[in-house]
């Protein structure tokens, strides 16, 4: 069972990982708390924000919008590389999604795919939301992708997890399509490489 980290905790584990990042707000104490549970935590999901420009993105992640408050992530990677710290705690972000795919993550096996939206994601998932349009023709700068896999690598590295506890928000709720321009695997293996 892997608490939460606290909020120095992840900022100093993205730091050391050689990330950029920028603390938006009341971070620390932006939350979804009293609407679900936060922890035991089990791994990363990674998405696209279907939005653009990083002032944008960082604004609707923290704030959210109507009939979906925020946070929206823990983390805004930015096209530049920064990461935006939205929330620590309980965030809007994974939705319900499949016990089985819970299961592989938590066993670190390949993952099945997402077949039933019956267990709240919320509750156990680091969200990384990355700046893009998500329509297969934005570009994904090398910055954005390297501190995508550090991020991933930074929360992994803390728990000892593998790569395998990487995850995209398709591979875990049914009918969504993020993130779209990279595949889990190629991005799961360039955690894996980090790691060593």
């Amino acid at each position: 069972m892997a608490p939460p980290l606290s909020a120095d905790q992840f900022v100093h584990a993205l730091r050391a990982e050689g990330l950029t990042v920028v603390e938006v707000g009341q971070w620390r104490t932006h939350n979804r708390a009293g609407h679900g549970g936060w922890g035991p935590v089990n791994g990363v999901v990674v998405h696209h924000t279907a939005t653009s420009g990083a002032a944008a993105s960082v604004r609707i992640c923290y704030d959210g919008y109507e009939g979906l408050p925020g946070p929206l992530c823990h983390g805004v990677i930015t096209k530049d590389g920064k990461v935006h710290l939205v929330g620590n705690g309980r965030a809007n972000h994974a939705g319900a999604g499949d016990a089985d795919v819970l299961r592989a993550v938590i066993a670190e096996k390949r993952l099945p795919p997402p077949l039933r939206n019956d267990t709240d994601g919320n509750t156990h998932f680091y969200g990384f939301e990355c700046e893009n349009l998500g329509d297969g023709k934005d570009p994904w700068p090398p910055a954005q992708l390297d501190a995508i896999v550090r991020a991933a690598a930074a929360v992994c590295r803390h728990y000892g997890w593998t790569e395998r506890s990487v995850i995209g928000h398709k591979e875990w709720q049914v009918g969504k399509v993020d993130p779209r321009g990279f595949t889990m695997e190629w991005l799961r293996e360039r955690v894996r490489e980090r790691l060593k």
